[in-house]
């Protein structure tokens, strides 16, 4: 079998090391070599503290191809991703086309794909929102409506699934973030900070590309009593330049950080404040409250069990929040979100579809 997969951005280069690693060992398990990937890079993160080190440290396989779409407008670069994955699968013959999460390249992979009548299996199939504003929401709800093969992180993804519709091809792995952390966290030394700090990322579009959004939130930042160490995707960094927006003094910035030293700081955090929905995870996976600057999550389970807060963009609930993150209340971490080995429950599925 041929598996053609579409990865793009960060987020997906970390779940794409835990099923390529995967399928090594199914084929190894095999004895033969049953199962080949090759992987596409769309280059939506092109930096290469974005892209470039989470290949090397993460030993994920070489793309096979990148297509260096960059950045621009949402139709623009989309369209352009569609093209250019068009072209391979016509060339490459996949037996199917794994995709992962909910950015554009997701969809773009899994509209090229379906068009060409080439099964789809969609990595955290099931998420929603329910905010059609947000970009991420609409990939999501497009791909898992033509996708063949639904690959679900927990049982309420499947039941949303269940809800519009969708039943066939519907299974339940467990996340394969979960299976990242448990991997490679041994592998991340201990940072070295003086004194407590909280971990921050803000990339999202809602809160980076509004100035009035993002400086409430710097306000918001501000009130935290302990440090705040702040690694700045390049579109914050971007809307600071622009803006004169000032980072408050509590406040470190510093260049984005790979995923071994992410998990590290999640070691030695107090507590991490975010618009990342992979970072949400992370956070709960590490035992680490987390403060979230949406109105809303895709990760539903995490506010279920009190380990996540949603704060907005609201000085006053962030503020709050960050109060109590700081406090001795004890959320109770549960394995919602599977065993650890998502990826071999994922491959075992494609090897059998």
């Amino acid at each position: 079998m041929k598996i053609l997969t579409i990865a793009g951005a960060r987020p997906q280069f970390v779940k794409a090391a835990v099923v390529s690693r995967a399928i090594a060992a199914y084929n190894a398990r095999a004895g033969s070599v049953r199962l080949t990937e090759a992987i596409l890079h769309t280059g939506q993160h092109y930096d290469h503290n974005m892209s470039g080190v989470f290949f090397a440290e993460m030993e994920i396989p070489e793309p096979a191809v990148n297509l260096s779409i960059g950045s621009g407008l949402h139709g623009e670069t989309t369209g352009a991703m569609i093209a250019g994955i068009e072209r391979e699968i016509i060339g490459r013959k996949p037996d199917i086309v794994l995709v992962y999460g909910d950015t554009n390249s997701t969809m773009a992979g899994a509209l090229a794909a379906a068009k060409l009548n080439v099964p789809v299996a969609h990595v955290e199939a099931g998420l929603r929102s329910f905010n059609r504003r947000m970009p991420e929401e609409i990939n999501r709800v497009v791909t898992d409506h033509v996708a063949s093969i639904l690959l679900c992180p927990s049982k309420n993804s499947a039941e949303q699934l269940a809800r519009e519709g969708v039943t066939e091809g519907v299974h339940v792995t467990g996340d394969v973030m979960y299976d990242a952390i448990v991997h490679y966290r041994k592998k991340a030394e201990p940072v070295k900070i003086d004194g407590p700090f909280a971990l921050c990322t803000i990339h999202r579009a809602e809160n980076t590309d509004d100035p009035e959004r993002l400086a409430a939130i710097f306000a918001g930042l501000a009130t935290c009593p302990i440090k705040i160490i702040l690694p700045l995707h390049p579109r914050t960094r971007g809307m600071i330049e622009r803006t004169g927006i000032a980072l408050p003094e509590n406040v470190d910035g510093c260049e984005p950080f790979s995923y071994l030293a992410t998990l590290s700081h999640l070691a030695s955090c107090s507590f991490v404040i975010t618009d990342s929905g992979g970072l949400q995870k992370e956070a709960y996976f590490s035992g680490r409250k987390c403060v979230t600057l949406r109105d809303e999550t895709e990760w539903t389970e995490l506010v279920d069990a009190g380990a996540n807060v949603l704060a907005g963009a609201d000085p006053d609930r962030m503020a709050s929040a960050m109060r109590w993150a700081l406090s001795k209340s004890a959320p109770v971490f549960k394995p919602v979100y599977g065993d650890g080995n998502a990826g071999g429950k994922i491959v075992e599925i494609l090897a059998g579809s």
